[in-house]
């Protein structure tokens, strides 16, 4: 059966940040299933991969703020709005069966347009990573739990990217029948084959420079490195304003990466990978990409998601810098365990990870929506 799917990013488009890489790769991946795709976003993005087959629609191109940053801000409200008449017409002129949306403010859209079936794809718990953003972080914490507790559950399908956030849904409210797990998935066949070599790696960082990220770890994680292997370089590859970057790490070598292909090309070169975040709700995409590149990756416990330790990368406890830099200067130093880890990697990517059984287990679960959906009305839609 060809469905008929909005998929719903409340966010700039396209921006190679992990969350928007999550929207376009899973609309690609149910567009591959033979699915029409209508992807629905704000009127902005950077310049970019758009030309990847899938109808764009984007809300009225307000006089407002255009940042591409993650988190909230004053703009936000009023894209968020303009979005919902974008998806109202989607709905109509389309004949939409299913809205796929993406994020809080994607499923806020999606229930604001009274589009239905809504099937939600989770990207965190708003009470993590909401306190990230605001000084008073115990309010916006107690803020980002109800949320948690009155969002997710009026969605008629819940998709969770790991089994933690899983668990802290159903907690939260949401049937168990209507959450699945559905992790991110990667094409291994869009990074190039990994090669090493004998020198010392650089550590790699990639992605946004947002305090959930916590970049203050490996900032501290790199002195205590440097203490160990003196010649040990860091590369800061990012989409960031480059001066915001330099002040964060002033003895960095920065990368402008303003697009997906560019963070390729970083990818492509030897280098061991750090994420330093903490934060246990979202599903570092970044990793992802480290993997599917065959690129070995230190990370914390509680965002190491697709990470095993010492068979596809190397897991340190939460905030521990002296671990951290530990296992960096393992990697930095020795390629025959770069080698090892990042082969390993990149496999694992490849069979857990599939794109076309990503999106098999989206379309079933669209799909069933729909029949839900359907039942509930007691006729087929026309």
């Amino acid at each position: 059966m060809t469905l008929r799917i909005a998929v719903v990013g409340a966010c700039p488009y396209p921006v190679p940040q992990g969350s928007q890489v999550f929207l376009r790769d899973t609309a690609s991946a149910l567009r591959d299933r033979g699915h029409e795709v209508h992807l629905v976003v704000y009127a902005f993005g950077r310049v970019g991969e758009e030309g990847d087959g899938l109808a764009v629609h984007r809300c009225a191109n307000l006089p407002l703020g255009r940042r591409t940053a993650a988190g909230p801000s004053l703009a936000k409200p009023a894209y968020d709005a303009a979005l919902v008449r974008t998806l109202r017409r989607v709905v109509r002129e389309h004949r939409i069966d299913a809205v796929y949306a993406h994020n809080y403010e994607g499923l806020a859209v999606a229930l604001a347009a009274r589009a239905r079936p809504v099937v939600y794809q989770a990207h965190n718990a708003m009470a993590d990573e909401l306190p990230y953003y605001f000084r008073w972080k115990w309010a916006a914490g107690r803020f980002g739990g109800r949320l948690d507790r009155w969002l997710p559950r009026r969605a008629d399908r819940v998709i969770a990217p790991h089994a933690a956030l899983a668990e802290y849904l159903l907690a939260c409210g949401c049937r168990p029948a209507r959450v699945s797990v559905i992790a991110p998935a990667v094409d291994t066949a869009a990074f190039e084959p990994p090669c090493y070599g004998d020198e010392p790696a650089p550590v790699l960082y990639t992605g946004n420079l947002d305090g959930y990220q916590n970049l203050g770890l490996l900032a501290e994680a790199m002195g205590r490195l440097r203490a160990r292997v003196p010649e040990a370089r860091l590369i800061v590859a990012t989409a960031a304003d480059g001066g915001t970057a330099r002040t964060r790490f002033p003895e960095a070598e920065i990368v402008a990466t303003p697009d997906f292909a560019s963070v390729r090309r970083v990818l492509a070169t030897d280098a061991v990978v750090a994420c330093p975040r903490v934060s246990w709700s979202g599903y570092p995409i970044k990793l992802l990409n480290a993997m599917a590149a065959g690129r070995p990756a230190v990370a914390c416990r509680s965002a190491a998601h697709p990470l095993d330790d010492d068979a596809t990368g190397l897991v340190v406890d939460d905030g521990d810098a002296e671990g951290f830099a530990e296992a960096l200067a393992r990697l930095v130093t020795e390629r025959g365990l770069r080698e090892r880890l990042g082969r390993a990697a990149r496999e694992a990517a490849g069979a857990r990870h599939d794109p076309a059984a990503a999106g098999a287990a989206l379309e079933g679960v669209i799909a069933s929506a729909c029949g839900a959906s359907e039942g509930r009305r007691g006729a087929p839609r026309p």
